[in-house]
């Protein structure tokens, strides 16, 4: 799967809004100390420096990192990065008053009384946050992480993952690999599997990442972690073996009080993250607007055709075995999943991993006349442009899915899944994809989807992925219905 590599300010957000809160704060602050009970921001110079502040905070934050490992930071390590990025703030804020020369009509003492209360509140702000989020540590968060140990270390590894949660998981299963105690609780977590069905609940669970710890001096069999390494799913190993994995990515970095030797199909930076996550939104916002006007359209015509509602939803198999629900324009009729079954014969993807038909009967205005000839209607219409798709757009702004991706299996189509089939589920999924464009009304083939899929996850970048988009508009354009 995707490791993502951290800045460390992403995933704490909460800091970064308090931070901005805490300058605006204090410019606000400031200003009344120096001019009395005014509004600082009905005078224009004021209030486009309260708007500058902000843009430089989340500047400081991003290229310098100062939000990094804050959780493990000490009162006096805290104080002085605190110092550093007051400085950094001020120093951009006297840039921008230089370069558009209205440094005279600004008050300096408000200025640097804006950094002092500010370097006060916000060191205060921050220590009081870090308290709260280490009583919410030992309850953990919604990344799934599920443990593969001994019997005789358990207790220890289950202990230092709590004390030092500092990625906030939430420890979703323990895997004893010397014995069996399946069905047991320890420390109040679930025993739900042994080394021979370790892999195999990873795959039937929502399981984001796995860490092996066993007693110094030991190392895990290596048919146990090929096998997890298999799933998809990002592996922490406490440092005792370095495994030869070719086309993997491997980083040392730290879990609890754990050194750890993290090996995932693929790692990317927070910057890339929050590119690929901006890109989603900006697609999803434009995306949603035409499926309000397709709403308008298409609507009424699909209501008429076969009276009930206009989208389909269905729970579909996300990252890491995540479920949600996916939502279409109702393309079929109503009774579309009961006459699935009696379909299935004809599915050109013999091994049942995937459901495709050349002519499906379930799709509205499809029909079979009299003399055998095929008729096609409105549902055809749809798919083949993938207007149906569009509503996809509201699962791309929740979160759900991207616009680039792997297609989410349903969920029995999932549950059918060998090891190897789950790695395409290491990502998101996307509303288009590799195999998408790689034109899959000719792939009946899951193997050749898995590759396709697990080759996109390897070599993922932003760049490949704008290739993908355009490459898929190009497609629409010409009637193949790539998405």
């Amino acid at each position: 799967m995707y490791r993502r590599v951290s800045s460390g300010w992403l995933k704490h957000l909460d800091f970064i809004l308090l931070d901005m809160l805490c300058l605006q704060f204090s410019f606000l602050l400031a200003y009344i100390l120096r001019h009395g009970w005014h509004n600082p921001y009905g005078i224009p110079l004021y209030r486009y420096m309260a708007i500058f502040i902000e843009f430089a905070d989340i500047c400081v934050i991003f290229f310098f990192s100062t939000l990094k490992n804050v959780l493990k930071r000490g009162y006096y390590k805290e104080f002085s990065i605190t110092v550093k990025h007051m400085v950094l703030v001020e120093l951009l804020a006297m840039f921008y008053l230089f370069t558009i020369q209205e440094g005279q009509a600004y008050s300096r003492v408000t200025l640097y009384m804006m950094g002092l209360i500010y370097m006060v509140v916000t060191y205060g702000v921050r220590i009081s946050w870090k308290k709260m989020l280490y009583k919410r540590m030992k309850q953990g968060g919604k990344r799934k992480l599920f443990i593969v140990t001994t019997s005789d270390i358990v207790h220890k590894v289950t202990e230092s993952i709590r004390s030092n949660n500092y990625e906030m998981f939430d420890i979703a299963g323990i895997a004893i690999a010397d014995r069996s105690m399946t069905g047991q609780t320890i420390d109040g977590i679930a025993v739900t599997a042994d080394a021979d069905t370790a892999a195999e609940y990873i795959c039937r669970e929502w399981i984001d990442e796995v860490f092996i710890s066993f007693p110094d001096g030991e190392n895990c069999p290596d048919d146990l972690f090929d096998k997890l390494l298999e799933t998809g799913v990002t592996i922490h190993t406490k440092i005792a073996k370095v495994h030869d994995v070719r086309g993997r990515r491997e980083i040392v970095e730290r879990l609890g009080n754990y050194t750890v030797l993290t090996t995932t199909m693929n790692y990317v930076s927070t910057k890339q993250i929050v590119y690929k996550r901006l890109l989603d939104i900006f697609g999803g916002l434009v995306g949603c607007i035409f499926t309000l006007v397709l709403i308008i359209i298409l609507g009424p015509i699909i209501f008429m055709k076969s009276p009930g509602p206009i989208f389909f939803s269905q729970i579909r198999v996300g990252r890491n075995g995540k479920r949600f629900k996916m939502y279409k324009f109702r393309s079929m009729y109503m009774d579309a999943e009961e006459r699935k079954k009696e379909l299935l014969e004809q599915n050109k993807s013999q091994d049942g991993l995937m459901f495709k038909m050349d002519f499906d009967p379930r799709v509205i205005g499809n029909k079979i006349l009299p003399d055998g000839t095929k008729k096609t209607g409105l549902g055809d219409f749809i798919r083949r442009t993938s207007l149906d798709e569009f509503p996809q757009f509201f699962n791309v702004l929740k979160g759900d899915m991207s616009l680039v991706g792997t297609r989410p299996p349903t969920v029995d189509e999932w549950e059918q899944y060998e090891l190897r089939h789950r790695a395409r589920l290491a990502t998101k999924p996307g509303i288009t994809g590799m195999w998408q464009v790689s034109g899959r009304s000719n792939i009946t083939d899951f193997e050749e989807v898995v590759k396709l899929d697990t080759e996109y996850i390897n070599q993922w970048s932003i760049g490949q992925d704008i290739k993908i988009l355009l490459k898929t508009v190009k497609v629409m354009v010409k009637g193949e219905g790539a998405m």
